[in-house]
């Protein structure tokens, strides 16, 4: 990491997995990056917001899904630095990295209820995976973090069956 970022702060963030009844994972390809990566919901917490309540806000604001019941928030954070290209660029440089609190929830609508054309859209397509492929589809520097909620779900699903 470049010398002039590493005093730069982590970003507060949450991570969506959304569970279809299928238990498929909702992935969505970003605008910026048209590259064949794909990635859960995901962003940043507000000031004076909790955990939950940005995840809430996170998942409608990118893809206007509402009908979802919380399954279990992810023991822990989980932490990514940002690759020296994008240091200074992404979040108008004003963060190194993210430590993302992660949630699992249930989707009960249907697919058509799926809108990724929001006000401000940060998606052009989307898709239901299986939880094993989310490690194939996601962008390099965060595969530490889908690998660790890859795993944590798994478990999760597992205690519950």
């Amino acid at each position: 990491m470049k010398d002039k970022f590493k005093e730069l702060p982590l970003r507060s963030g949450v991570g969506i997995v959304v569970l279809n009844k299928h238990d498929k994972v909702f992935v969505a390809k970003r605008i910026d990056n048209p590259k064949n990566f794909w990635q859960m919901p995901q962003g940043g917490v507000d000031q004076g917001e909790d955990y939950l309540s940005a995840a809430y806000r996170e998942l409608e604001e990118e893809t206007s899904i509402k009908n979802v019941k919380l399954i279990e928030e992810l023991e822990g954070l989980i932490t990514y630095h940002l690759p020296d290209r994008l240091l200074g660029i992404i979040w108008k440089g004003k963060y190194k990295g993210q430590k993302q609190k992660w949630f699992l929830m249930r989707f009960f609508g249907e697919d058509k209820e799926i809108n990724i054309k929001t006000k401000n859209p940060e998606f052009f397509d989307w898709k239901w995976v299986d939880l094993k492929e989310i490690t194939n589809l996601v962008v390099d520097f965060k595969l530490q973090v889908y690998q660790e909620v890859q795993k944590k779900v798994e478990q999760i699903l597992i205690n519950r069956s």
